[in-house]
């Protein structure tokens, strides 16, 4: 069974293509234990093309794709891009028409391009928040609502603070932040943001925004 499934193709999916150990499991016919194996076999392989595919109709795309890459950079590895979030972003945005694969092909052929950078995992006290929304499903009085929660977390004590909302929408954003600082006794130097839509007043050209910190 295993001599079906090239191994350099199921470490390609998992390190330049971001597919999970359970999504390509269940993708191709080959067990869990067995691809963690081969992951851990050797050095994670580098996949050099001597020269790029032609590609005319992803040519205006690559500028866009490469600076949503650039800005993963400074991004926790969980927010950060996938191929097939970025194939849906082109075609929700910019009403691109060409097939997933194109998308995946070009995307793994510029993170190859961008620098590696290291991100610093911690911060000296005061000097940073990270600030997400996430959901939960709550009981309110027999009836089953979803909560929207405000999460905001000092990077150098880990100390969180959540407090529920009805809704994501400005109002909460910036409330969610006046409770926090509150909650905390004082405002930090700087924050640490998921991509949130309430953060985000006007989409400009290209992969330009304008958030609410460009505002004030």
């Amino acid at each position: 069974m295993h001599k079906m499934v090239d191994k350099e193709y199921i470490r390609k999916l998992y390190y330049l293509e971001g597919w999970s150990i359970r999504k390509i499991s269940r993708q191709l016919p080959v067990s869990r234990p067995t691809i963690r194996k081969m992951l851990a076999n050797e050095e994670i392989p580098r996949y050099n093309l001597e020269k790029q595919r032609p590609s005319p109709v992803m040519d205006k795309y690559r500028p866009i794709i490469n600076q949503w890459l650039r800005e993963d950079e400074l991004a926790p590895p969980k927010q950060r891009h996938t191929a097939t979030r970025i194939f849906e972003r082109l075609q929700e945005e910019y009403g691109f028409t060409g097939g997933s694969s194109t998308v995946r092909r070009v995307v793994a052929q510029l993170k190859q391009s961008v620098p590696e950078v290291f991100i610093p995992l911690t911060a000296a006290p005061g000097e940073q928040i990270q600030v997400d929304f996430g959901h939960a499903q709550v009981n309110l009085a027999g009836v089953n609502t979803k909560a929207c929660l405000f999460c905001m977390r000092f990077k150098y004590s880990k100390i969180p603070y959540v407090v529920a909302f009805p809704t994501e929408r400005l109002e909460a954003f910036l409330e969610g932040h006046v409770l926090g600082f509150a909650y905390f006794g004082g405002v930090p130097r700087g924050g640490l943001y998921d991509n949130a839509k309430t953060q985000v007043v006007k989409i400009l050209e290209g992969p330009d925004r304008e958030d609410i910190r460009q505002l004030s």
